[in-house]
C-alpha cells in the first residue's frame, strides 16, 4: 500500500470491527468488507429493485444492482487516479444503496410517511441496519461485521449529519436526525459532525455521475425523450452537439452511447482535476485531517457543478416528473403504504419477521420491524405480498 497518498485510508490503520475476525493472509481489511457486501443477501436483492423505471417495464433498464456496479466502477477510477484506497471506495459504493426500498425513491417516500409517527425512515441509516443487524449469515454475530471506516462511509458519504455543536445539519435541519442513528453497533463512535474519508466522498460523487449519464440513457430507451431534448441542456448539451456533428449518420442508439461515455469520462476527469487541487490546497496529510478539514474535498469544479445542477433540473422536468414515470410511482407508493398499514394492523409477516413482531412488543418496535421487512423487499416480492394480502395486483401500465 506504499503507493497510496498520505491522506488515503490505510487498511492497517483501521479502527477495526466490532467482532474480532483475525487477520487474513490474502486480503486487506477493506477487501474483506467488499467481499462480505458482495456475498450478502441484501446485495443480491438489488437486482430486483427499481432504479427509475419499474422492474416490470423491461430488462434493459437499470436496476439498483446495475446502478451500484456502475457507481463502483466510477469510484474505483477516481480513487485510483487520486491515489486513494480503491477497495474502501468500492466497498462504500457497493453498499450505498443497500437500505433502499422496493420501487426506488417512491417506495422510500411512502415508507418515510408511514414511519413518520415512529421517527421516519432514512435509507442511509437503513443500510447501516442491514449491514450491522439484519444480515444473518454468520454463526458468531448478526450483520456483516464491517470495519469502522466502511460503516462511517455508508452513513456520511453525503457529508456530516450534525454541526460541531451537535445540531442537525444539511438535509436534516428541517426534520431532525433520522431515528435509529443512535442504535448502530460499531467499534467506535461514527462521529456525526465530521466529514467521512476521501474514499467515501469519491463514492458519493460517483453516484451523481452515474445517475446523470445513465438516467439519460434509460429515458431514451423508454421513449420519453430523444437526444435532441438535451441539445441545449447544461452539461449534456455540448456533448450531444459534438457527437451529432462527428457522427451524423450513426444509429441513434450508438450516438446515445457515445454521449453517455463522453459525459462519464469528462465528469470523472473534472472531479479528478479539481479534487486534486482541493486536496493540495487543504494541505491535509492524513485520513484524520480529511475528517476535520471542515469541507468536502472531492467535488466537481464550480462550473461543472453548476452545469450538473442544470442537467438535473432538465431530467426532473422531462423524465422524473413525466406522467409515464409518475403514474406507476403513485401506484407503487400506495403499495408500500398499504403493506405497512396491513402489517401494523396485525397481518402476518412470514418467517422470522412474524416471530420477532409477535404480541407484547411496543408499537414503535413493531413499526421498526415492519419497516425493516418492507424495505428489504424486492419489487416482485412486494407485489406478491400485496396480492396475498389484498387479492389484487396493481396495474403499473
Amino acid at each position: 500500500m506504499s503507493q497510496l497518498a498520505p491522506y488515503a485510508s490505510k487498511p492497517e490503520d483501521t479502527l477495526g470491527r466490532l467482532h474480532g475476525a483475525g487477520p487474513s493472509p490474502t486480503r486487506s481489511e477493506f477487501q474483506r468488507d467488499r467481499d462480505r457486501i458482495i456475498h450478502s443477501t441484501a446485495f443480491r436483492r438489488l437486482q430486483h429493485k427499481t432504479q427509475v423505471f419499474l422492474h416490470h417495464e423491461g430488462r434493459h433498464f437499470r436496476n439498483r444492482l446495475t446502478h451500484t456496479l456502475e457507481v463502483s466502477q466510477i469510484a474505483r477510477s477516481i480513487a485510483r487516479s487520486l491515489r486513494l484506497n480503491e477497495d474502501l471506495a468500492e466497498a462504500i459504493a457497493l453498499s450505498h444503496d443497500l437500505g433502499h426500498t422496493p420501487f426506488g425513491h417512491a417506495g422510500e417516500r411512502a415508507l418515510h410517511r408511514s414511519m413518520a409517527p415512529y421517527g421516519g425512515f432514512d435509507h442511509n441509516v437503513q443500510a447501516l441496519r442491514v449491514v450491522t443487524r439484519l444480515e444473518n449469515r454468520y454463526a458468531e454475530h448478526d450483520g456483516l461485521n464491517l470495519t469502522w471506516e466502511t460503516l462511517e462511509g455508508i452513513l456520511k458519504h453525503n457529508g456530516p449529519l450534525t454541526n460541531a455543536k451537535g445540531h442537525p445539519d444539511g438535509r436534516y435541519v428541517e426534520e431532525g436526525l433520522p431515528t435509529g442513528i443512535d442504535d448502530i453497533p460499531a467499534i467506535a463512535d461514527l462521529r456525526l459532525s465530521s466529514h467521512a474519508s476521501l474514499e467515501a466522498q469519491v463514492a458519493a460523487i460517483a453516484d451523481d455521475i452515474a445517475y446523470n449519464a445513465h438516467d439519460i440513457d434509460d429515458a431514451l430507451r423508454a421513449g420519453l425523450v430523444d437526444l435532441d431534448t438535451f441539445l441545449d441542456a447544461p452539461m449534456a448539451g455540448p456533448i450531444v452537439q459534438e457527437v451529432k456533428a462527428l457522427y451524423p449518420h450513426v444509429d441513434p442508439k450508438r450516438q446515445t452511447h457515445e454521449v453517455q461515455r463522453r459525459m462519464i469520462t469528462r465528469a470523472i476527469e473534472d472531479v479528478i482535476s479539481y479534487s486534486a487541487r482541493m486536496v493540495e490546497t487543504s494541505a491535509v496529510q492524513s485520513a484524520e485531517e480529511v475528517r476535520i478539514a471542515g469541507k468536502t474535498l472531492i467535488s466537481f469544479s464550480p462550473a461543472v457543478a453548476e452545469a450538473e445542477k442544470g442537467l438535473k433540473a432538465v431530467l426532473y422536468s422531462r423524465v422524473y416528473r413525466s406522467e409515464t414515470v409518475m403514474r406507476p410511482v403513485r401506484e407503487s407508493e400506495a403499495v408500500v403504504e398499504r403493506l405497512f398499514a396491513a402489517y401494523m394492523g396485525g397481518s402476518e409477516m412470514p418467517g422470522r419477521w412474524g416471530q420477532t413482531a409477535g404480541s407484547g412488543i411496543a408499537l414503535v418496535e413493531r413499526a421498526r420491524i415492519v419497516a425493516d421487512f418492507v424495505a428489504g423487499m424486492t419489487d416482485p416480492y412486494a407485489l406478491d405480498e400485496y396480492q396475498r394480502l389484498f387479492d389484487a395486483r396493481p396495474d403499473f401500465r
